[in-house]
C-alpha cells in the first residue's frame, strides 16, 4: 500500500517532527564524522520543509548509548555538518524532550531547523514507552519518518509518536520503498541476487522470499562455506553453520525446480589466519586445505560471476564477497562493485556494510539505488512488515 508523504501535508507554519537516521560513523578520538552519506540522504526532505516554511524539528539516535548520556555521542557534530550542507544555521538543545526542548521549539521561526539531542540517551526510546513518545509528539503538529534505516524497529520515535500525530513518509523513505519494492513486484528480467556476508542464517528468509522472482542467485562471502559444505566440499577451518547445511542444500534444490541458477564459487582465496599480516592463496574449491580459512572469492569466480551478471537487467547486491576490511582479501568485493557500477541495468545495493563499501569506493552515484538501511532492507525484502512503515498514513 502506497503511503502518504510530506507532499500530502500542509506544512507552512507547522511544527514538523522528522525522524532522520543520522547514525553516522564518527572518529571517536576527534569527533569527526567519517561518512556523511546518511545526512546527505535526508537533505531533500529537510530542504522541502524549509522551503515550505515549516518549523523543522529533527530527531535521531547516534551510536549505542544504552539509555545513558554519553558525551562523545552528542549530536553537536552532526548539527555542524548539517548546517554546512544546508548552508543554514541548525540549532541544538541538550535534550530531546522536556522543558528545554519545548522552549527551543517555541523559539523556532518558519523555516528554522532544530536538531534534538540523541534520543537513545533515554532508555524509553527503544522500549517504545508511551509517556516518552507522547513527550516527543508534544513538540510537533505533524510527524515525518525519513529514517528507513530504523523502520524495522518499533521504537518511540518510529512507532510510538504516530499514536499522537498524523504520520507520513519523507522523500528518502518514499525512495527506499519504491526502489526495494520494485524488485519484489516488478523486476526487469533477467534478475540476479548477489549475496555475501558471514552467515547463511542472515539471508535465509531473503533467499526464500525471492527464489520465485530471481533468475540467478550468486553466493559469496563467508556464507558460501555452508553452501559448499552442503554440496560435499571440504571448507577447511571456515565457519560452517552446521544446523543450516540441510537448508542450504534444499535452497539450491528449490532454485533448480524454479529454473533459477544458484552459483557458488569455483575457486577461493584461503589464508592460515584472518589478520592484516596474512597472505592469501588461490585454490579450487575441491582443494581447500584443512587448516585454512576462505577469505575471498578467487579470480575464476570473479570472472564467472561477472559473465553471468553482465547479462542481467536487474541486480540486487547485499554482503561482501570476502573479508573486505583486510585489503588483500577485498579484491572480489571491489570487482563486484566496479562491475555493477558499469552495468546498464537497475542496480540496487542493500544497506549496512555493503552501502559503506560502495560509498568508500566513490561509486554510489553509478548505482540505481544504495539503501540507507541494512537490517531494514533485508527485513523488507524478506517480505516482512516494517513497523515504522505500517503506521504511516496510506494514500487511499
Amino acid at each position: 500500500m502506497a503511503k502518504k508523504t510530506v507532499r500530502d501535508m500542509a506544512v507552512e507554519g507547522k511544527r514538523v517532527l522528522v525522524r532522520v537516521d543520522f547514525n553516522v560513523p564518527l572518529d571517536m578520538k576527534t569527533g569527526v564524522i567519517t561518512d556523511d552519506s546518511r545526512i546527505r540522504a535526508a537533505l531533500p526532505t529537510i530542504r522541502y520543509l524549509v522551503e515550505h516554511k515549516a518549523k523543522v524539528i529533527l530527531c535521531s539516535h547516534l551510536g549505542r548509548p544504552d539509555g545513558k548520556v554519553v558525551e562523545k555521542l552528542q549530536m553537536q557534530p552532526v548539527a555542524q555538518r548539517l548546517s554546512q550542507l544546508m548552508n543554514l544555521p541548525v540549532a541544538t538543545v541538550p535534550d530531546c524532550i522536556g522543558d528545554a526542548a519545548e522552549k527551543a521549539v517555541n523559539a523556532l521561526k518558519d523555516g528554522d531547523i532544530l536538531l534534538l539531542e540523541n534520543i537513545r540517551f533515554h532508555a524509553e526510546e527503544k522500549a517504545n514507552a508511551p509517556a516518552f513518545a507522547q513527550a516527543l509528539a508534544k513538540l510537533a503538529d505533524i510527524y515525518v519518518d525519513d529514517a528507513f534505516g530504523t523502520a524495522h524497529r518499533a521504537h518511540a520515535s518510529t512507532v510510538g509518536v504516530t499514536r499522537y500525530l498524523p504520520a507520513v513518509a519523507g522523500f528518502l523513505m518514499e525512495k527506499e520503498l519504491e526502489a526495494l519494492g520494485s524488485i519484489l513486484t516488478n523486476p526487469e528480467h533477467p534478475f540476479a541476487a548477489l549475496l555475501g556476508g558471514a552467515k547463511v542464517s542472515d539471508k535465509i528468509s531473503l533467499i526464500q522470499n525471492i527464489l520465485e522472482k530471481v533468475d540467478l542467485i550468486l553466493i559469496g562471502g563467508g556464507m558460501a562455506a555452508t553452501f559448499l559444505k552442503a554440496q560435499g566440499y571440504e571448507v577447511g577451518a571456515s565457519l560452517v553453520e552446521a544446523d543450516k547445511q540441510t537448508l542450504a542444500y534444499e535452497l539450491a534444490e528449490t532454485a533448480k525446480r524454479n529454473r533459477a541458477s544458484l552459483l557458488l564459487p569455483t575457486d577461493v582465496v584461503v589464508a592460515s589466519n584472518i589478520t592484516a599480516e596474512a597472505t592469501g592463496e588461490v585454490v579450487p574449491i575441491a582443494n581447500i586445505p584443512p587448516s585454512k580459512y576462505i577469505v575471498d572469492i578467487g579470480p575464476e569466480t570473479i570472472e564467472l560471476f561477472s559473465q553471468q551478471i553482465r547479462g542481467c537487467r536487474t541486480v540486487f547486491w547485499n554482503g561482501p564477497m570476502g573479508v573486505y576490511e583486510i585489503p588483500q582479501f577485498a579484491q572480489g568485493t571491489k570487482a563486484m562493485v566496479e562491475l555493477l557500477a558499469g552495468l546498464k541495468a537497475t542496480t540496487i545495493v542493500g544497506g549496512g556494510s555493503t552501502a559503506e563499501i560502495v560509498e568508500e569506493m566513490n561509486l554510489s552515484y553509478r548505482m540505481t539505488h544504495v539503501s540507507t538501511g541494512g537490517g531494514a532492507s533485508l527485513t523488507f525484502l524478506e517480505g516482512k512488515t516494517l513497523p515504522g512503515v505500517a503506521v504511516l498514513l496510506d494514500k487511499k
